[in-house]
């Protein structure tokens, strides 16, 4: 496999949240006075149902807490409220580096093209990229969902590899997603990295490569497959 391009995802695979999103949504409930009707894993269960080209995501969120309401006996407005106040806790700004993240962009900026392929609003995603100074390593950046369908779509895999001026055999995708990003790059016909990667889990698709941490991507395991 000869790869000179390389695609990443953008929240947990490079970055996370400096605000814990588990304390975000709790002082949401407390802020509204609002008894909770459902965790962070059932939000995050349900958030790629609502992406919709040209919905910012203060209205997606809005729309999947009214769902996550109604399914609770909730009427819509009562997720709506909490989804007001969740917005104005969270600071997309308040973001980190996942470990080995920033010093693998560095590594590989030289050698290979660069692309963000992300699941989420341009102006949140940016918003995070420019926190951290990601985008001066990025030669294409796709808001999945915006841009092109949501992943676990090809389109904007396919989308990202154009404007890179690449192809998929010379491509490879780091994502954390077994629901998005490993699909999605298989169905592009690009090489799937899964990072970090659960040893307790067997994943379907199988990705072509599998690390816990980005560290060994610095040692581009592309080249020995």
């Amino acid at each position: 496999m000869t790869v000179d391009t390389v695609l990443f995802d953008l929240d947990g695979t490079l970055l996370e949240y400096d605000q814990d999103s588990r304390d975000v949504l709790s002082a949401s409930f407390d802020r509204t006075g609002i008894e909770p009707f459902f965790e962070l894993p059932d939000y995050h269960a349900r958030y790629d149902e609502f992406l919709e080209s040209g919905v910012g995501v203060d209205e997606q969120r809005a729309n999947c807490f009214a769902a996550l309401a109604d399914d609770a006996g909730h009427d819509a407005e009562t997720g709506r409220a909490v989804a007001d106040a969740f917005a104005e806790i969270r600071d997309h700004s308040r973001v980190r580096y996942l470990p080995g993240a920033a010093e693998i962009l560095e590594t590989l900026a030289g050698s290979h093209a660069l692309g963000i392929v992300t699941n989420g609003s341009p102006a949140m995603q940016r918003t995070k990229m420019a926190a951290l100074g990601i985008e001066e390593y990025a030669d294409a950046v796709v808001f999945a969902g915006h841009d092109a369908p949501a992943k676990p779509s090809p389109e904007p895999f396919e989308r990202a590899l154009s404007e890179l001026d690449s192809s998929p055999e010379r491509a490879v995708h780091v994502g954390n997603s077994l629901e998005t990003d490993v699909p999605g790059a298989k169905a592009a016909g690009v090489g799937a990295v899964w990072v970090p990667a659960d040893p307790s889990v067997t994943p379907d698709p199988a990705p072509d490569f599998s690390f816990e941490t980005l560290h060994p991507l610095g040692g581009r395991p592309w080249r020995r497959a």
